[in-house]
């Protein structure tokens, strides 16, 4: 269970009875974000409120006359994705900065410019995102932001979701060693192997990631690798 001291109260309102429960803020955000978080994460307390402050519980009648069971957890996970999360303005600040650092993440692992084809820094999104103004909402998933922030800086900069086929030729030496990393880092869309032992592999990945891949290569390879972009699919 929750620490006491580091919980909020999430609340359900519904024909004008509340019921309350204590919860791990940042855990709370991800469950109604979808994610697959124990509820041994979430919860501070195995029990539902009418009034969490002052201890006052709710009572079976009210619960089944809402939720159709008495079953805590499966109260509890309603009104946390359905409910309304009451958060401290520093609890509100850490989860707008954490999320605004995977916003920032995630939109430079996965746009270019699509004037150059090459990926934006990830200081010249966060640039861009701060010249919007765009307002990273602590109760929206990263993908909702990531879908307001493209349409804030478009204006400001060329900017393109892409993925992109990257055929990669390691020589025979090299092969063995480098198929296992390679293969992680995205999605193989075909391969095969050379008579004199070399190995032939197309990639998709995000296009903001090229820096990334062809370091990977060229690493693995000591160099003697050969890449070329076969095609770009565009996304957002």
């Amino acid at each position: 269970m929750v620490s006491l001291d580091k919980t909020v109260v999430a609340r359900f309102v519904r024909g004008g009875e509340h019921f309350e429960v204590l919860v791990d803020p940042e855990n709370a955000l991800s469950m109604r974000e979808g994610r697959d978080i124990d509820m041994d994460a979430v919860l501070a307390i195995e029990e539902i409120f009418k009034d969490a402050s002052k201890g006052d519980k709710a009572s079976d009648d009210g619960l089944k006359n809402v939720f159709g069971t008495t079953d805590p957890s499966v109260i509890a996970k309603r009104i946390i994705v359905e409910g309304e999360l009451h958060l401290t303005a520093q609890q509100r600040r850490k989860i707008q900065e954490d999320k605004r650092k995977e916003l920032i993440a995630t939109i430079a692992a996965n746009a270019i410019n699509p004037q150059t084809g090459l990926p934006h820094p990830p200081q010249r999104i966060e640039k861009a995102i701060e010249e919007a103004k765009v307002n990273v909402d602590p109760f929206k998933s990263v993908d909702e932001l990531v879908n307001i922030a493209l349409k804030a800086i478009r204006p400001l900069i060329p900017i393109r979701f892409e993925e992109v086929d990257v055929a990669v030729k390691i020589p025979a030496h090299h092969a063995a060693k480098s198929q296992g990393a390679i293969q992680r880092f995205g999605k193989v869309i075909r391969q095969e192997w050379q008579q004199d032992g070399a190995w032939i592999v197309v990639v998709r990945f995000p296009a903001g990631l090229q820096n990334d891949f062809y370091e990977l290569v060229n690493r693995l390879s000591r160099g003697e690798a050969e890449t070329r972009i076969i095609t770009r699919q565009g996304q957002k």
